[in-house]
């Protein structure tokens, strides 16, 4: 009962930092699980309590979320998680971070890159390469929440909506692991309390979001997203 209580305060804690700014728990939560988890239960575990929790979130907030991003992310992620899980054995998606660090912060500070790459933006793309990708890189969710944070200046709409694209990433991704045979049900224990953690925390975030000013949001979370993107350059190298 020990670890099963212990990840479940942490779930609490990671969940409840998304739950403020809509992204960085499911980061720390990943980083945590190696001191727990064995090695081949980490991504399925991680991405059934990060559905929790972004589901969980969406809820708290679904007068927020624009639905009509939905549809289009949705196609893209099945089309992406398809094609991903399909190749996998035969390509080396060693620099994917890379790529993904890089385009985070020139899309967060870059202008005139920000007016060339509009054009090929879209959320059914950002559905492709966050579900598709997330079946082996850990940090996918800033790419739709640096698109929607360029869409959208609400915190509240940025964050939940944010919340609903990233619960049908881990959902198509749960389905991918069930599918390659990963029995959930041998960590039913551990996945019930850290997904109650995960629900706990996602209301929690939430209520302390609205304490936050606005302006000062949008700021803290484009630092916080470049950080993540950072981190993701330096992991390649170090």
């Amino acid at each position: 009962m020990t670890t099963e209580i212990s990840l479940g305060f942490l779930t609490f804690f990671t969940s409840t930092v998304a739950g403020v700014v809509g992204i960085g728990g499911g980061m720390m939560l990943i980083a945590i699980l190696p001191s727990f988890l064995p090695l081949n239960a980490l991504i399925p575990v991680h991405g059934l309590t990060q559905m929790s929790s972004n589901f969980s979130r969406a809820i708290f907030g679904y007068k927020d979320v624009q639905k009509e991003v939905i549809p289009k992310f949705l196609l893209g992620s099945i089309f992406g998680i398809s094609f991903f899980a399909s190749i996998l054995y035969f390509i080396s998606l060693e620099y994917v971070p890379l790529f993904i660090g890089i385009y985070i912060l020139l899309s967060l500070w870059n202008k005139k890159f920000n007016e060339k790459i509009k054009r090929y933006e879209s959320y059914f793309l950002a559905g492709f390469f966050q579900t598709g990708l997330s079946i082996v890189v850990g940090a996918t969710g800033p790419l739709t929440m640096t698109l929607l944070l360029k869409d959208y200046k609400d915190k509240n709409v940025v964050v939940s909506t944010g919340a609903a694209l990233m619960s049908i990433t881990h959902t198509l991704k749960v389905f991918v692991f069930m599918f390659f045979g990963f029995v959930f049900f041998d960590y039913i224990g551990i996945l019930i309390a850290m997904i109650i953690g995960a629900v706990s925390g996602s209301y929690v975030g939430t209520k302390l979001r609205d304490k936050i000013d606005g302006k000062k949001f949008l700021f803290a979370l484009k630092v916080l997203l470049s950080l993540l993107a950072i981190k993701l350059i330096i992991s390649l190298f170090i």
